[in-house]
C-alpha cells in the first residue's frame, strides 16, 4: 500500500505545472503602443496602402515584440504558399459556428511577405470560412517579422497536424527557404522542420497523396538528421531518398497482398511488415544522442533487402496482435 502510495504522489509532481521563479516581459502601461510606433510604422502604412485599418499596437507579454491589431480586406489576405491543405468540411462546420456564435472573434495571424504581400501562416481554414460568410475585411494579428510565417508547427501545438500535413508543410517551407535563401543550411531550421524525417516523408506525400508514412516514420525518426549542407543540396540527397522508399513502399504492398491471399484481414498488415523490414527496430534511443545507429542511406539499403526476402509463411496472427498495439500507441504521438 505504500508502495502505491508513494507511486500515485510521484505522478501527481510529474503532472504539476511549475511557475518560473523570475517573471518575463511587459506588463501594465508598458505593452502599450501607437500604431505608428518607430517599430511598427512601416507596417501600419502598408496596412493602409492595401486598403485596411490598424487599430491597435501592443508589446506582446512573452517576448515584448511589437504587434499590429488591424482590420485588412479580406482580398489583401492569402494563406502561406506552403501550409497544409484546406479542408473544405473543416471550413464549412467553422463558418456554420461563427454563423451561430453571430461572431467572428478570432484573429487571423498574419505577417507581410518579402513582396509585399500579406500572409497568414495560422488562420486558413478562418480566412476560407470569411469567404463563406462573405466578409468584406478580417481582423488581423499583424507581426513585422516575416520568419513568423515558417514557424507553422509551433504555431499549431493545439490542434497538432497530422503526419501527412506535417510533412507536406514542412516539404513546401523547405523548398520556399532553399529558393530564397540559398546558402541556408538545412540544420539551421531544425525549430521550423521539427524533425528531418518529415522532410523525406513530405517528398513522397508530394507524389503519392495516398501513401501511409506513418509506419515508416519510426524508422527515419531513428536514423534521420538534420544536413550540415545547404537546403538545396539536402534536398537533392533527399529526393534520392524519398524515390528508394517508394519503391521500399511497392514492395511492401506486395507482401501485404500476398498476406491477404493467405487470409489475414487485419488493418495493421501494413505496420506489420514494416516493422519486420526496419533495420533499427530494436535500437533505443539514448538520452543523449551520440548520432544514429546507421546512415540512412544503408538503412535502406538493408530495409529494400528485407523486404526482396520477406518470408510470407513467418506471420502469425498474434504477431498482428502486438504490432496493433504498438502502433495505436505510436499514432497518438505522431
Amino acid at each position: 500500500m505504500r508502495n502505491k502510495s508513494m507511486s500515485k504522489k510521484a505522478g501527481a509532481a510529474r503532472k504539476r505545472l511549475t511557475p518560473r521563479k523570475e517573471k518575463r516581459g511587459p506588463s501594465g502601461a508598458d505593452v502599450l503602443l501607437g500604431v505608428d510606433d518607430p517599430a511598427l510604422a512601416e507596417l501600419s502604412q502598408h496596412v493602409r496602402d492595401v486598403g485596411g485599418t490598424p487599430v491597435g499596437a501592443y508589446r506582446e507579454p512573452f517576448s515584448g515584440t511589437p504587434l499590429l491589431l488591424a482590420v485588412l480586406p479580406f482580398k489583401a489576405v492569402e494563406p502561406t504558399p506552403f501550409q497544409r491543405d484546406l479542408s473544405p468540411t473543416h471550413t464549412k462546420r467553422l463558418a456554420q459556428k461563427i454563423e451561430e456564435a453571430g461572431v467572428f472573434l478570432d484573429p487571423l495571424i498574419v505577417v507581410q511577405a518579402p513582396d509585399g504581400r500579406l500572409w497568414t501562416p495560422n488562420g486558413r481554414h478562418r480566412h476560407a470560412a470569411a469567404k463563406v460568410l462573405g466578409l468584406q475585411a478580417v481582423t488581423a494579428l499583424i507581426s513585422p517579422n516575416e520568419d513568423l510565417a515558417f514557424k507553422i508547427l509551433a504555431l499549431n501545438t493545439e490542434k497538432a497536424h497530422n503526419l501527412k500535413d506535417r510533412s507536406l508543410e514542412v516539404i513546401r517551407m523547405a523548398r520556399e527557404l532553399a529558393e530564397r535563401k540559398p546558402r541556408s543550411k538545412e540544420k539551421d531550421y531544425a525549430a521550423e522542420f521539427d524533425e528531418p524525417a518529415l522532410l523525406t516523408l513530405g517528398i513522397i506525400y508530394e507524389e503519392r497523396r495516398r501513401f501511409a508514412g506513418s509506419p515508416y516514420f519510426s524508422f527515419l525518426r531513428k536514423v534521420d538528421r538534420f544536413a550540415a549542407g545547404t537546403l538545396a543540396k539536402s534536398l537533392q540527397q533527399r529526393q534520392g531518398w524519398a524515390a528508394r522508399l517508394a519503391e521500399i513502399d511497392d514492395r511492401v504492398k506486395e507482401i501485404v497482398a500476398e498476406l491477404k491471399d493467405r487470409g489475414f484481414k487485419s488493418p495493421y498488415l501494413r505496420n506489420l511488415v514494416v516493422a519486420r523490414i526496419n533495420p533499427v527496430r530494436f535500437h533505443r534511443a539514448k538520452k543523449t544522442d551520440t548520432g544514429p545507429p546507421m546512415a540512412v542511406g544503408a538503412g535502406l539499403t538493408r530495409m529494400a533487402a528485407a523486404a526482396r526476402n520477406f518470408n510470407v509463411s513467418t506471420v502469425r496472427e498474434q504477431d498482428l496482435a502486438l504490432v496493433a498495439a504498438v502502433s495505436s500507441g505510436d499514432a497518438d504521438q505522431s
